[in-house]
């Protein structure tokens, strides 16, 4: 990830934390996980199972986190945000997304929820951060029935 991509999108990161609704905060899940993990009540090979799917889009949708991975003390994590609702299509529901995607999406769309998920490359460490719900909170229009 390249720091001016990471510079282009804190506009929008800042837009998308102001509009969040129903904010849902998985910190505490998460340190009990590192916990866990440093004592050795689990293993790192079942910390560390970071599917190819989630790696790619850590790859290719996510935003540095500006962190070190607190297991292998060496990756970069990154933050993916993954996009679920009634609004969207079988076909894009649960598609990894960029703040500015979030942003417009937010703009055009009655409510869905985001899960945030932060991810290392280097050892597959993943865990879920932070879910909640954007969208104009207008109602949504029905469709008709044929």
């Amino acid at each position: 990830m390249s720091s001016r991509r990471s510079a282009v999108d804190a506009p929008a990161r800042r837009a998308v934390e102001a509009r969040a609704r129903a904010v849902v905060d998985y910190a505490l899940v998460r340190r009990a996980a590192l916990a866990d993990l440093a004592a050795g009540r689990t293993s790192t090979h079942e910390a560390c199972d970071a599917q190819a799917y989630l790696l790619r889009a850590a790859r290719y949708h996510g935003e540095p986190a500006g962190e070190i991975c607190p297991v292998c003390q060496h990756g970069s994590l990154v933050h993916v945000s993954y996009t679920f609702g009634d609004c969207f299509r079988a076909d894009v529901n649960g598609r990894a997304r960029a703040p500015r995607e979030l942003v417009e999406l937010a703009d055009q769309h009655p409510e869905f929820n985001v899960y945030l998920v932060e991810v290392c490359a280097e050892c597959r460490w993943n865990h879920l951060l932070a879910s909640y719900v954007l969208g104009t909170g207008e109602p949504a229009k029905k469709r008709a029935r044929s």
